[in-house]
């Protein structure tokens, strides 16, 4: 690629030189991420993915795809870029493994006012780390730079994941029962969802985002928001693996506990969830404070402190524990389910 200058496209405001510039900064931290099944390698047209099909009767493609939202906001604030991309895999893998599925392959795609080389890279750094977290490759990508219709130092970041699941092995909800536990997966805080509220309510854009804060522990707002998703793929892999079974999974993001828990619910069954079982990090009652917010309308924009849901036999319910808390998550039965309508009764 030596070869490719464009004086006339650079004037125009885009530099393809950058471009290359910022693909090899990022080929080994994406090549990082090969897993068995990838194909080729970061540079070509198409990210290529050879799945092992073995064992399954009946294998079923699951996608999902998703972005950071407003979170990026904190990014450029901080001018800290390399854990953002965490939370792009997160909000993609998340919803893959609900349905039961294991990720095979991640691309990103980063829209930008004008392409910073070394900013990309930070980019990609974190996306890399959240498909090593998601045991997932990253395949291939895309950068574009959008002057005149972006400012230079603005950027946007979406991804698109792909999954599979035997189709017998779906988790769909239809086993659901009266009876049910729930079992509820610690967030790492916010997420990335909700940060068009939190940025107005602690104002951001003016505050100081390094400062220690009392109510934080001593920790920064600007570090405590941008804290990565948590990622759970290797959780409830581990879960399946041994032979748990989960009726129904609800990833807890926009919409929070009302709009989510529903999700996973069936006809006539409600999912009862005791607000008192699980730990609340501090800086959802710095949120709700500084906004004199309503208890319902953080349970219905927010995760709470819970991430993602899992419904299972009650008489699983300690071995899911004891095996989540080997793998390193911090988790709780917070309720059960029951015959109803609403979806999800919080008490």
């Amino acid at each position: 690629m030596e070869n490719s200058h464009s004086a006339s496209y650079a004037a125009a405001g885009v530099d393809v030189t950058a471009g290359y510039e910022a693909v090899k900064r990022m080929k080994p931290m994406v090549e990082s991420t090969y897993i068995p099944g990838v194909l080729g390698t970061l540079g070509g047209f198409g990210g290529m993915f050879a799945p092992d099909l073995a064992g399954m009767k009946k294998p079923v493609l699951i996608s999902g795809t998703d972005g950071v939202g407003t979170k990026i906001r904190l990014a450029q604030l901080l001018d800290r870029h390399n854990t953002i991309g965490i939370d792009c895999v997160a909000m993609c893998v998340n919803d893959i493994i609900c349905g039961g599925g294991i990720p095979l392959f991640f691309l990103d795609y980063i829209a930008c006012g004008k392409n910073d080389p070394e900013r990309i890279a930070q980019i990609v750094e974190g996306v890399a780390e959240g498909c090593r977290q998601a045991q997932c490759a990253l395949v291939g990508g895309e950068t574009a730079e959008h002057p005149g219709l972006m400012p230079e130092e603005d950027y946007d970041l979406a991804g698109f994941a792909v999954g599979i699941a035997d189709q017998e092995k779906i988790i769909d909800g239809k086993r659901l029962a009266a009876g049910d536990a729930l079992i509820g997966l610690a967030s790492t805080g916010v997420h990335s969802n909700g940060f068009s509220l939190v940025r107005k309510v602690l104002d951001v854009e003016h505050a100081d985002l390094t400062a220690p804060v009392a109510e934080l522990g001593g920790k920064g707002l600007g570090e405590t928001l941008l804290t990565p998703t948590r990622i759970y793929v290797r959780a409830v892999k581990a879960l399946l693996a041994a032979g748990v079974d989960i009726h129904a999974i609800s990833h807890i993001t926009g919409g929070g506990f009302y709009e989510n828990v529903p999700r996973m619910m069936t006809d006539g069954l409600t999912a009862r969830i005791r607000l008192d079982t699980f730990s609340r990090p501090a800086i959802f009652d710095l949120i709700q404070k500084r906004g004199d917010i309503p208890q319902r309308d953080m349970y219905n924009t927010f995760n709470m402190g819970i991430g993602m849901i899992l419904a299972l036999p009650a008489a699983q319910a300690e071995q899911a524990l004891a095996l989540l808390k080997e793998t390193g998550e911090t988790a709780w039965q917070i309720g059960e389910v029951v015959p109803g309508e609403d979806g999800v009764e919080l008490i």
